[in-house]
């Protein structure tokens, strides 16, 4: 059985501000310690569950924060920035289950650091469904058939994820009290509980459908000024919807329209004036 695991920082435990994330700051190096151990409880949790294969894809910033050495040895690393499709890369049909851990709510919900792949971003909707980096990349899996079997971070992640996929095992590692601080179970304690999970989550994986994306999706990228949506609408196929900072692209498919959210996205980080 063939299982993964997408692991973000944010919602990783113990982690309550950008000090822990961002390799600019003094608290990065805890940071990436507490990731990687997240991740690897997650790992055994799905070995003792079953999984013969773990292919871990490191999903933050630049994607290099998992520390290789720490990694749990049975499992397989993609770490790195440029990637075709980003925090699901290596995702494909061969896979029995995903599991989302460190994840965080998207763009202007309750929850430690929530935001929707940029500070750039507003709101996100593939055709009418608002959502955020838990959606996009269950749809990617979907697409692959493969169901989300488990999403942990803090407890604003796992109820986005349990709104979107029905059966979807959760595990929060941490209250977000506010975006930028956070009540977490000490790592001892939440690995426990995310082992526990994870075998669960494999047990219980037949009662969780793929979260299968729309023909011919409609994406919807709202930014916070002006000028990220005029670089965004440099994107061939895409344009600003009147009266606003809402940039549209109509893919073919959600691989598509992922492609594009990440061009978006890096266009509009060419906005220098805020």
């Amino acid at each position: 059985m063939n299982i993964y695991l997408s692991v973000d920082m944010e919602g990783i435990t113990g982690i309550p501000d950008y000090t822990f994330v961002d390799s600019t700051q003094h608290n990065y190096e805890i940071g990436r310690s507490l990731m990687t151990g997240d991740a690897n409880a997650v790992i055994e949790g799905a070995l003792a569950g079953g999984a013969e294969h773990v292919l871990v894809n490191d999903s933050h910033s630049k994607m290099n924060n998992l520390l290789p050495e720490k990694l749990h040895p049975e499992a397989e690393l993609i770490n790195g920035g440029v990637k075709l499709y980003s925090m699901v890369e290596g995702l494909d049909n061969t896979y029995e289950g995903a599991i989302f851990t460190g994840y965080h709510s998207r763009a202007g919900q309750p929850g430690v650091m929530s935001h929707s792949m940029i500070h750039a971003v507003r709101n996100m909707w593939i055709d009418e469904q608002e959502i955020g980096e838990i959606g996009l990349n269950a749809y990617i899996a979907g697409y692959h058939g493969v169901p989300v079997i488990m999403v942990a971070g803090d407890d604003g992640a796992c109820r986005e994820a349990e709104e979107l996929i029905p059966g979807v095992v959760t595990a929060a590692v941490k209250k977000s009290l506010t975006r930028s601080a956070v009540r977490s179970l000490s790592p001892q304690k939440a690995h426990e509980l995310l082992k526990e999970k994870a075998a669960e989550a494999i047990a219980n994986r037949g009662n969780v459908k793929p979260l299968t994306p729309p023909d011919n999706p409609v994406l919807r990228i709202e930014f916070t000024n002006y000028g990220q949506a005029e670089w965004a609408a440099f994107m061939p196929g895409c344009e600003i919807e009147p009266g606003s900072t809402v940039v549209r692209f109509e893919a073919k498919d959600i691989l598509e329209a992922y492609s594009a959210m990440l061009v978006m996205i890096e266009l509009a980080l060419q906005t220098t004036y805020r």
